[in-house]
């Protein structure tokens, strides 16, 4: 359980940790040792922001295909889409770079909810972050494969095992901190930027594509007869195309993981994610309309404008690689989102605290770990099929962006900024109209699992705060406990044979108890082999005259650790002492694999007597 902070004394104001002078050496300095481990802005960029440049794959393609319902006339109307996301994404990025300063702990929408909607609504943005950041995971990965098999029909069967062996690459390097996964992926995200950077510049001065190979052959999936644009055909583009919006939170979500002065580089690092991204989808809606592009089976958006700008060559095949490498990493966000959202979680009493633990390198390992298994049970249960699990993709998302945004809009009301209040009121409208659409649209195609898991995550951080809280009771914390005074106690020392373990325990537990007995099992019908080691026992005991007296436990069924839980039931009903334990000791050899040599009779012990009694068990492990 956490402990409760101390508050300030009296009369001294309490220094906000932002504005506290920074001691060198310590966490907040940037010479801490510790700082390596942390990311740059640009380092944030690589880490980071691999799922939002991903979806420059696929976000103008989900345009695209919706609006290519009305025919030819409804394509003329991408860029206008577009540009109503560009400002959306512009919105988003001012939010989200308030939410940055206002919430250095991280957790973003979950911070923001928490601090102005109340518990409830800071669990359902909690909930809906962790669906969509394990859904990017899954959809991610899969999304590279499904590339990478297109390029190679022969590697299609064995995409499940393709999957699971890039989620162990990013597992394992985010497992070294998640400096070094900036490390890994800054070539990928700096080779996918300036390649597509380069089909826009080029694209702008062409009239006439330089090639049409990569659709040729292809035919279009929807008729080109014209038809009417509706209000609710660009609604559904505009919801279709916000896609390309999911990894913009992920920065505010993992403040914490930047070097210092954290608040400073996460903003820039904001910034140059919203602007980099803002170009790109502009920019290839602005080609989508010079080159009259129209979808095609078997051949993405991003690939015709590549072979209408670049041609057809080697300069193709580099900007489609390193789209699939892209795809396949943009899972490395999550690892970089999840694990510190987790421990925050943790911090509030929603999750088992051991996912607030940070091992070497500043690395949440559990929340990693977690994040990992359940990806790849999604991946195993889909089959590998991206399809399956896009129509999952992006509702937990705009649940997310819509309530930090209605949390950022009481933020500045309390602060009577009423002209960003209206901002990010904006901004909710907008999000949350993508979720209601998004979510009717693909309600039937798998979107209900979403609906589902989304109060199913709300109850367990409730169940798990409501387990913590009984606790917390128990343990009497934030209370001043009673005064304290010298109890009687007894301490048994289970054994089976006079060796180094025994004398350690019993060495132990004469500075524990008042009182220390040593307790054994024998069979009230030994045979030969029993009575000898009984015999031997007695005899050495005697010989060896430890000062502890030697309790032997009859009974019939040659039981180990149910006779001392029925004696330790007997001696707490006895009430002579205040206080009983049980020291069972262990030998703890020096290499794992040979734990499995060991008979693991203290463990069958502990068992009973946690299961049986409410002494305290405490185990005695002795490296050997």
């Amino acid at each position: 359980m956490p402990a409760p902070t101390d508050p300030a004394p009296a009369g001294i104001p309490a220094v906000p940790a932002s504005e506290a002078p920074r001691v060198p050496g310590a966490p907040g300095d940037a010479s801490a040792p510790d700082e390596r481990h942390r990311l740059t802005a640009l380092g944030g960029l690589a880490a980071l922001s691999l799922d939002a440049m991903a979806s420059v794959a696929y976000g103008p393609e989900s345009i695209v295909l919706v609006l290519a319902a009305a025919g030819s006339y409804g394509l003329g109307f991408t860029l206008p889409v577009t540009v109503a996301i560009a400002v959306l994404l512009a919105v988003l990025v001012a939010s989200y770079r308030q939410v940055i300063a206002a919430f250095p702990d991280g957790g973003g929408a979950y911070a923001v909810a928490r601090a102005h909607l109340g518990r409830r609504a800071s669990l359902v943005a909690a909930a809906s972050l962790v669906v969509d950041y394990v859904l990017n995971v899954a959809v991610s990965v899969t999304a590279g494969v499904a590339a990478l098999a297109s390029a190679f029909p022969g590697l299609y069967g064995q995409r499940v095992w393709l999957c699971l062996g890039v989620l162990v690459v990013v597992t394992a390097v985010n497992l070294r901190g998640i400096a070094e996964s900036a490390r890994w992926f800054t070539a990928p995200t700096a080779v996918f930027v300036l390649a597509v950077l380069a089909v826009i510049a080029v694209g702008l001065f062409r009239d006439v594509p330089a090639s049409t190979a990569a659709a040729a052959g292809h035919a279009a999936p929807l008729a080109d007869g014209a038809g009417t644009v509706g209000a609710l055909l660009l609604l559904r583009a505009f919801a279709a195309g916000c896609s390309a919006l999911t990894g913009v939170e992920a920065i505010a979500n993992a403040v914490p993981s930047f070097r210092a002065p954290r608040v400073r580089r996460a903003q820039r690092t904001e910034v140059a994610l919203g602007a980099l991204l803002g170009v790109m989808l502009v920019g290839l809606a602005v080609l989508i309309g010079r080159f009259h592009l129209r979808p095609v089976e078997g051949v993405t958006v991003l690939a015709q404008l590549t072979d209408a700008s670049l041609g057809h060559g080697f300069a193709f095949y580099v900007v489609q690689f390193a789209t699939v490498a892209l795809l396949a990493l943009a899972a490395n966000t999550s690892f970089g989102g999840l694990p510190v959202l987790l421990r925050l979680l943790a911090r509030d009493n929603h999750l088992p605290h051991v996912f607030a633990l940070r091992a070497d390198r500043q690395v949440h390992r559990h929340g990693v770990l977690f994040l990992a298994l359940v990806s790849a049970l999604l991946l195993v249960g889909s089959g590998g099929d991206v399809n399956s699990l896009v129509p999952l993709f992006a509702i937990g998302v705009f649940v997310g962006f819509t309530l930090c945004q209605a949390g950022m809009v009481r933020h500045w009301l309390a602060r009577g900024e009423r002209a960003r209040a209206a901002l990010n009121g904006f901004g909710a409208l907008l999000t949350a109209v993508a979720a209601v659409v998004v979510t009717g649209g693909k309600f039937a195609e798998g979107a209900w699992g979403v609906c589902v898991a989304l109060p199913l995550l709300v109850l367990l951080f409730e169940a798990v705060h409501r387990a913590y809280a009984r606790l917390a009771v128990r343990l009497e914390l934030g209370r001043i406990p009673a005064a304290v005074t010298r109890q009687r106690s007894l301490v048994l020392v289970p054994v089976h044979g006079i060796t180094r373990l025994t004398r350690d325990a019993l060495c132990a537990a004469l500075s524990l108890g008042d009182e220390v007995r040593a307790v054994t099992v024998v069979p009230t019908a030994p045979d030969a082999e029993d009575r000898q080691a009984v015999e031997t026992l007695r005899r050495d005991w005697e010989s060896w005259q430890p000062g502890v007296p030697l309790t032997e436990l009859a009974d019939p069924h040659r039981r180990l650790g149910q006779p001392i839980a029925a004696h330790v039931n007997a001696l707490a009903a006895e009430r002579a002492y205040d206080r009983l334990t049980v020291l069972i000791p262990e030998a703890e050899p020096p290499h794992w694999w040979l734990r499995l040599l060991q008979n693991q009779r203290g463990a069958v012990i502990a068992h009973a007597l946690r299961r049986h009694t409410d002494t305290v068990v405490c185990r005695l492990r002795t490296r050997v």
